[in-house]
């Protein structure tokens, strides 16, 4: 599932990143990895904070779409 339908609070493994090389490299730089953990911390209208390696990280809906836990 992307990680928008996820709940706040939940801790999720990262299976999967969709899109261009360009988007999977940008989502890289901000720790966002295949087998790596992530924590939604909040969400508004699709948009979502997220703890990813011990760091807040806000990203917008059509990012967090691509990212598959």
């Amino acid at each position: 599932m992307p990680l928008t339908m996820a709940k706040a609070g939940e801790n999720l493994l990262i299976k999967k990143i969709l899109g261009r090389d360009e988007t999977k490299k940008f989502l890289e730089t901000l720790g966002f990895v295949i087998g790596g953990f992530v924590t939604v911390v909040s969400e508004n209208n699709g948009n979502v904070i997220v703890m990813v390696k011990n760091s807040r990280v806000a990203i917008d809906k059509s990012m967090a779409n691509r990212i598959m836990v």
